[in-house]
């Protein structure tokens, strides 16, 4: 039997729709830079990796005995997130990645035993443009400046993200607005 995991940080972990996880999330996945750094189509600051952020303790999950290959795994996260299947990283075993990520990846999944790892891996956008990533003032002013709707949506989105997901923008959210991570 194949191992998959699952990465996740944000949304997946608290409403992961369709997604064919088995459902539990462990708390002890891999150090990722993490920030509040992609503006979504609905306004809110949502968490994607990305090289200027400060390393967090991500989340995990496997995939359900359903999701029997990477390329399924692959599809159902692509599905579950909306997005293209460019936008969803894989590490293989059985590949032969190179790179800082890669590395990482190999490291975690080699001390759980997993054959492949699946994560989100949406750039950092701001005003449309990918690549982008807003400053921390920035992302305040942003924020602020919110239609009462988005304003809420943003809110809820920063507010339920786990709370092992303690970056630098976050804190700084907490400080400007009050915002305190929900309570599951």
């Amino acid at each position: 039997m194949v191992r998959i995991a699952c990465l996740g940080w944000g949304s997946l972990i608290w409403d992961p729709r369709d997604l064919p996880v088995e459902g539990q999330w462990f708390e002890d996945g891999p150090l990722l830079p993490i920030e509040f750094v992609r503006q979504s189509n609905d306004g809110r600051l949502t968490l994607v990796i990305n090289n200027v952020a400060r390393p967090v303790r991500t989340l995990w999950s496997f995939f359900s005995k359903s999701v029997s290959d990477v390329q399924s795994a692959r599809i159902a996260l692509k599905c579950r997130e909306g997005t293209s299947i460019e936008n969803i990283g894989a590490w293989n075993k059985l590949d032969n990645q190179k790179g800082p990520l890669a590395e990482i990846m190999s490291d975690w999944a080699g001390r759980l035993n997993l054959d492949a790892v699946i994560w989100t891996a949406l750039p950092p956008k701001f005003k449309g443009k990918s690549e982008i990533i807003i400053d921390e003032d920035g992302a305040v002013k942003y924020l602020r400046e919110l239609p009462y709707e988005k304003h809420e949506k943003a809110k809820k989105y920063i507010c339920n993200a786990p709370q092992q997901i303690d970056t630098l923008y976050r804190r700084r959210f907490e400080r400007e607005f009050g915002w305190k991570m929900c309570k599951k």
